[in-house]
């Protein structure tokens, strides 16, 4: 569970930096005038700051903890990084974005494809970073393979 964690850790500090570069340098001026139509003010204060870091933070922990409950069955490495990523991503930003700043008319289109699409790549990167330091003990190992291994069947 530690590797989780301290992998989690890594994925939301990727995580974070390039949702600053996606959400601030490259749609700031899209998002201020979206929150300016909404009445809202349009610079973020200091706690919502904190607070979009630490669901970053705990974004990237689910990623790497979802990584490594599917590694004993996809194997180590990119691609299910990747998938796990990709997975926590469609939960995370797809659908909550979809249905709440599309479908409510509370952003255009524009701004919610670009934003999720970055997304995207904030999640994937950021899961492959976090899912590069995740190890498994060798009991965890041993388990996963007791678990994977086929049963047999009982008679009665």
């Amino acid at each position: 569970m530690s590797r989780v964690i301290l992998g989690g850790i890594v994925a939301g500090i990727v995580y974070n930096l390039l949702d600053f570069l996606v959400d601030d340098i490259w749609l700031g001026g899209r998002w201020v005038a979206g929150l300016k139509a909404l009445g809202h003010g349009a610079a973020m204060t200091t706690t919502q700051i904190v607070e979009f870091n630490l669901i970053g933070f705990a974004g990237g922990i689910m990623a790497v903890w979802l990584y490594a409950a599917i590694r004993p069955r996809y194997g180590a490495g990119l691609r299910t990084a990747t998938c796990a990523g990709i997975a926590v991503w469609i939960l995370s930003f797809v659908l909550p974005n979809i249905s709440f700043m599309y479908v409510t008319g509370l952003f255009g289109g524009r701004l919610t494809g670009a934003t999720t699409f970055g997304a995207l790549i904030e999640v994937v990167l950021g899961t492959i970073a976090g899912a590069a330091l995740y190890r498994e003990t060798e009991s965890a190992s041993e388990h996963s393979a007791e678990a994977a291994a086929p049963k047999q069947a009982v008679r009665i």
